[in-house]
């Protein structure tokens, strides 16, 4: 592959590997954007659509897209604060995956038992901007200044293991289940930070011709995510009772209401949240519904 055959294509960052790649993956499949790469490549030309897809180290894409060399990107809103590149880029879309939270931890069985504990000594992360600016803060409260403030160290991963091995008496890092800190000895004191998956462009793209294509993508992915909330719950109900079953299923706008042949019945269809369905399926029964069915949703435009 060459420059050539990039002119003219809307350039999407996606990220190469860790935390984020996976579901990247399968979002980019739900918006039907086709692909094949190639072993060890790390550019690929999308075939149904004017695009490429870059694969990039997470850490890189707010700088890429903050500076015009791609127009796309999906990475962590932690990300984007660490790079300092808020300013540059435009969350335009929460993906609703990756969700964690950057803490602050420290031993479970040692003295330290708030932030203002560990205000003044040895902290280490990978998030050396945001730990800084957290503790900056901290120290600036307490009064702590030059030999006194909190000193905070880099290391690039296993940070939980900072603190056993004596480097450290608490760290910053990311959390998602809360295992790998537990098996640790480790719990958490204060959060910096929640996070998610987002969908960025530059804050001054240097391709407006591009625009539709990314309000296009853009559309197509919000779609997928709203999908993946969503189930469409379809059941049959008599006609005296509908009332108090669509209270329980109301729709996004209102529920779809269909005559049956028995004039006593109606067929109700409605969007539900995914994460709800239990117990609207149990609700229902007890209101008299039946033959509640679920289906669950590839894409959708809501």
């Amino acid at each position: 592959m060459n420059a050539e055959s990039l002119d003219g294509r809307l350039l999407f960052a996606i990220p190469k590997k860790g935390r984020l790649h996976e579901k990247c993956l399968e979002i980019l499949a739900g918006a039907d954007i086709q692909f094949r790469r190639h072993h060890r490549l790390d550019v690929c030309l999308v075939k149904n659509h004017p695009m490429a897809l870059v694969f990039l180290p997470a850490s890189d894409i707010p700088s890429f897209v903050g500076k015009g060399n791609v127009d796309l990107g999906i990475t962590g809103h932690d990300v984007i604060l660490e790079s300092q590149m808020e300013n540059h880029v435009q969350e335009i879309l929460k993906l609703g995956f990756g969700k964690c939270a950057l803490q602050v931890q420290v031993p479970e069985a040692g003295p330290i038992k708030s932030v203002e504990d560990l205000a003044g000594k040895r902290v280490v992360t990978s998030f050396e901007v945001l730990s800084g600016q957290y503790f900056s803060k901290l120290d600036e409260k307490l009064q702590l200044s030059g030999g006194a403030a909190t000193k905070i160290e880099y290391v690039g991963g296993s940070v939980e293991a900072a603190c056993s091995l004596g480097l450290a008496d608490g760290i910053v890092d990311l959390v998602e289940s809360g295992d790998t800190m537990r098996a640790a000895g480790l719990h958490a004191i204060a959060t910096v930070l929640e996070t998610e998956a987002v969908l960025i462009k530059s804050s001054t793209p240097k391709n407006p011709a591009h625009e539709p294509l990314i309000k296009l993508i853009t559309s197509r992915i919000a779609g997928v995510v709203a999908a993946s909330k969503y189930v469409v719950c379809q059941y049959n109900i008599r006609r005296e009772k509908l009332h108090a079953a669509t209270a329980v299923t109301p729709g996004r706008r209102a529920a779809t209401v269909s005559p049956l042949e028995d004039e006593e019945w109606v067929a109700v269809s409605s969007m539900v949240e995914k994460n709800k369905m239990a117990n609207i399926m149990d609700e229902l029964v007890t209101i008299g519904a039946e033959d509640i069915l679920i289906f669950n949703l590839d894409n959708c435009r809501v």
